[in-house]
């Protein structure tokens, strides 16, 4: 594991800075599914002199950490931190019992609003844990070599935590308390009563509690382990059932095996030993747990499995049949010792591939030791201390004063975040060279697993190499192309944005990703335009989209007008105020059509070229003489959604002119066929029409770009201040077409101004878009919600505000 980066507090004078007043204060964090970081600071980001004093806690995201947001400031202290499954909504909880459940508001990272809120009245809050939502995707070890997802990955049957009406799962937390005390807060569709709640002891009395974990089960069940500190009591493990029942909840604990430490601790000194942490080694299966205990400055871990073990029984209570008694118990399996004090532990979150499962361990030293599940072998370690740089007085002075506050990894396991006590992040990169190089082979496999389940990838990127990219590209692909159409035709949207994501981080790749953008556009835009036609009164089983492929492939036609005859244009009928709304997507369609033409001379030019060229994807081509066709038509209904160009005659019939000559090149046999008579005429479109670009090389400051393969580790980066890591794209200049330098709208396609002041960014790509939008047909307001959630390219949106930068 190496440190990639951290995030610092902006640079100030010992003078200024109140150094016992951050010294040795916990604080937490927490990584989300979209890898997303939420932590907690004693202080604000940018105070230097200690006056903000109190519980802050802030979010960013890992491709840009230097924009942070800060949700609410806590008079209390922040006991648990944690983001639900699918990334979206996060729960505080306090010392004094309050629980606070958060989410975006309109999807956007530095905007959030309140879900709702619940008091425990003198419960100090230990440990939380979202309800699940029944759905658990692992890859099937015994057929990982299989070349079909259906086989190599399985939807495990795994039940919702609380279900609701139709067996729905419902959304909520679970808490537990350092007195015993187990809570339920789920949210209601009743604005009055936002959530519903419910309390019951964890056994027949309350008892003190110092550490906790929870881990879900199969069933729909809480697997919970408890300990009081004291290493002569034993650990204790409960399974917790919630219900909902009518419009409130319920929950009721059982008592399961219990067990004590026995080889840890020393046997002269054993009343001296806490017990620190537990720590289900992956949190859907709650069959391991790890536990870490400190002793007068040193500490130890082990881990213990859950097993079945056959009790004999006398012959006197022994049944006819003779079968076997079986009991679950605790069985000790590993031990590790430490030379300094254990301050945080976390382990692997998702059983993708069950024997890669890793246990990170973070010492007083600040040191971080990465150990094998199976017999906590060390693997490797690294240090704080010799992360710092040494040129400054002020770091060295602070260097002696860090300690780490809590860790925690990312869903695919790729890199780890970790906080430290002046709430300063690490991020790790958990795979390297040596011991835990990560192959070919598991970085597609894990990049499947994200097609499979819609997590993000950001975290398997950052520690790629710039020499398997294009390898694990064309490898990804292959394997996509493998499965049945179906399969294809479901995950194709999310596996461009994959493909794209690749492309960007090679210098030599951004046209690629260029072209790849364009495909993506193409594919939402036909999309969308055929789901406005209505049904056909012929055919009833299809609506006339479906019936125009087959038009335009069969019959080799060049003239648009000519293919109205083979089809019914009352089909196509599509009121005009919507086709009026769509016309900036109209245009986008020309536009593309234009510069892929253009480019034709040079593309035949090349003589070889790797990766995807949308010119030469004979699907794509024909999906455009497609919204050509459809585009016809409406300019028919309504001329005023037509695209508008600036022409050398007005007699130019640029629809025309586009769709005669994508038909010359995409001839039946499936293959583009150039001719010198084609290239004439691609080469004269610049002198008839003028060219509008369609690819902005547009710059962009984040983590994942082609820079970070020429960088120093680790970087040093700041709150609030934007490195120098900007990178613009290299694209093919097109020759003839016209530059504006204006930012254009990712989502609306439309010109914002070369320095737009007031928008939304995309947080990887660095895309932007409006925030408002006045035009109100129920189309364009569909095809905006399409992008509600994020980015076309999968990332979260955050407002930009130039002013505030």
């Amino acid at each position: 594991m190496d440190l990639l980066y951290t995030v610092n507090r902006k640079r100030f004078s010992k003078a200024t800075f109140n150094h016992e007043s951050s010294y040795n204060q916990h604080s937490l964090c927490s990584l989300s599914s979209r890898n997303i970081a939420a932590f907690t600071a004693s202080t604000e980001l940018d105070d230097n002199n200690s006056k903000t004093w109190g519980c802050h806690i802030y979010v960013c995201d890992l491709n840009m950490p230097w924009h942070t947001y800060k949700i609410l400031t806590n008079k209390d202290t922040i006991t648990a931190l944690k983001w639900d499954l699918p990334g979206e909504k996060l729960v505080i909880a306090d010392s004094t019992g309050l629980i606070q459940l958060w989410t975006f508001k309109d999807n956007v990272l530095n905007d959030w609003i309140i879900i709702g809120t619940h008091y425990f009245p003198g419960e100090h809050l230990l440990e939380v844990a979202w309800f699940h939502n029944g759905k658990r995707t692992t890859l099937v070890a015994e057929k990982k070599d299989s070349t079909q997802y259906n086989e190599k990955f399985s939807h495990l049957p795994y039940a919702p935590s609380v279900k609701q009406f139709g067996g729905r799962a419902a959304q909520g937390v679970f808490t537990v308390s350092n007195t015993g005390l187990l809570g339920a807060v789920m949210i209601t569709q009743d604005k009055q009563n936002p959530v519903c709640f419910a309390t019951e002891s964890i056994g027949s009395i309350r008892q003190r509690i110092t550490a906790v974990d929870i881990s879900y089960a199969k069933n729909g069940q809480f697997l919970v382990a408890v300990s009081s500190g004291n290493f002569a009591l034993p650990i204790r493990c409960f399974r917790v059932s919630v219900r909902k029942i009518d419009e409130r909840c319920n929950i009721t604990s059982q008592a399961l095996p219990s067990f004590f430490l026995h080889d840890g601790a020393p046997k002269d000194d054993s009343s001296n030993t806490i017990i620190t942490h537990l720590k289900f080694a992956v949190s859907e299966t709650g069959d391991s747990l790890i536990v870490a205990a400190n002793n007068n400055g040193s500490g130890f871990i082990e881990v213990w499995e859950l097993s079945e073990k056959i009790q004999p029984i006398h012959k006197l209570f022994q049944s006819k049949t003779c079968d076997p008694f079986k009991t679950v118990v605790w069985q000790h399996q590993a031990l590790y010792r430490c030379h300094y004090s254990i301050t945080a532990i976390t382990s692997t979150k998702l059983s993708i591939v069950t024997p890669i499962s890793y246990i990170l361990v973070a010492l007083s030293d600040s040191s971080i030791r990465c150990l094998s599940h199976d017999g906590l072998k060390e693997i490797t370690v690294s240090s704080l201390n010799s992360s710092w740089r040494q040129d400054e007085l002020i770091n060295k002075y602070l260097k002696t004063s860090t300690l780490i506050s809590h860790i925690d990894m990312s869903w695919l396991g790729c890199v780890f975040l970790l906080v430290d006590t002046h709430g300063v992040l690490y991020i790790y990169k958990l795979y390297l060279e040596g011991s835990l190089s990560l192959t070919l082979g598991y970085a597609c496999t894990l990049l499947e697993y994200c097609l499979q389940t819609g997590l993000d990838w950001l975290d398997l990127i950052l520690c790629l190499r710039s020499s398997m990219i294009e390898a694990l590209c064309e490898r990804f692909d292959a394997s996509f192309n493998r499965q049945s159409l179906i399969v294809q035709q479901y995950h194709f949207m999310q596996f461009l944005c994959i493909k794209i994501s690749l492309y960007r981080m090679l210098v030599s790749g951004q046209s690629k990703a260029a072209d790849l953008s364009s495909l993506f556009m193409v594919h939402a835009i036909a999309t969308t335009f055929k789901s406005l036609l209505r049904p056909s009164d012929t055919f009833h089983d299809k609506v006339a989209a479906d019936r125009l492929p087959s038009v335009i492939t069969d019959n080799i036609i060049t003239d648009v007008d000519k293919v109205l005859l083979h089809i019914e244009p009352k089909e196509f009928t599509v009121e005009p105020i919507t086709l009026q709304s769509l016309q900036q997507l109209i245009q986008w369609i020309a536009n593309l059509a234009l510069n892929l033409l253009i480019k034709l001379p040079e593309q035949r030019m090349q003589i070889k070229s790797s990766g995807y060229e949308l010119i030469k994807d004979h699907k794509a081509l024909n999906i455009l003489r497609e919204l050509l066709v459809i585009i016809r038509i409406w300019g028919l209904l309504r001329p005023s959604c037509l695209p508008v160009f600036l022409k050398s005659a007005d007699n130019i019939d640029v629809l025309g002119l586009l769709f005669q000559l994508l038909s010359k090149l995409v001839q039946p046999n499936g293959e583009p066929q150039i001719d010198d008579q084609l290239m004439d005429d691609c080469c004269l479109i610049p002198n008839q029409i003028m060219i509008p670009q369609v690819h902005q090389a547009n710059s962009i400051t984040a983590i994942a770009t082609p820079i970070l393969f020429y960088q120093s580790f680790p970087l040093q980066l700041e709150y609030g201040t934007e490195p120098d890591l900007t990178f613009i794209p290299e694209l093919n200049p097109v020759e003839g077409c016209m530059h504006n330098g204006q930012i254009v709208d990712i989502v609306r396609h439309v010109y914002l101004g070369k320095q737009p002041s007031f928008v939304k960014q995309c947080t990887r790509c660095g895309a932007k878009s409006q925030i408002q939008n006045t035009t109100r047909t129920a189309a364009i307001r569909a095809w905006e919600q399409r992008w509600a959630k994020g980015c076309p390219c999968g990332g979260t949106w955050r407002i930009h505000n130039v002013s505030q930068q």
